[in-house]
């Protein structure tokens, strides 16, 4: 896998949340043009983008901002059982540390953090615009 791409309105926000989240900021980009518009099938499209990592350099998430055309909302809010992307999930060492840095940004704990067998504690937390982020802290 190359990365993960979700489109948001807050270009900013999206990338002060993941960066408390702990993943770091590789690059941004202003995105247009002929070449663009051939391989995400919009004409006219211009968006800036952000290109995000994990510490370890495994993982990427390309956040997308478009100025043309204009966003729609694929259902940004919605449940977990609907169809498409719904979630991204990251082991984290500390899960409470995690959610205390991640609050100033908007983080909302879904329902309750779990404790699965002993082994895992875990829970989803809504980022900027709905994105739906679960957190695994391994105890063992």
């Amino acid at each position: 896998m190359h990365h993960v791409g979700m489109t948001v309105t807050d270009l900013a926000a999206a990338v002060a949340f993941f960066e408390a989240l702990g993943m770091e900021l590789e690059g941004k980009a202003h995105m247009e043009g002929a070449f663009v518009d051939g391989v995400i099938g919009l004409d006219g499209s211009v968006s800036e983008i952000a290109m995000m990592k994990t510490p370890d350099d495994r993982y990427r998430i390309e956040f997308s901002q478009f100025q043309a055309p204009q966003s729609i909302d694929g259902g940004s809010h919605a449940p977990i059982n609907a169809l498409g992307l719904r979630h991204v999930a990251f082991t984290v060492d500390d899960l409470d540390d995690t959610l205390a840095r991640l609050e100033p940004h908007g983080a909302e704990v879904v329902r309750n953090v779990e404790t699965y067998e002993n082994l895992l504690r875990t829970c989803y937390v809504r980022g900027p615009e709905g994105i739906l982020v679960e957190l695994c802290e391994y105890l063992t």
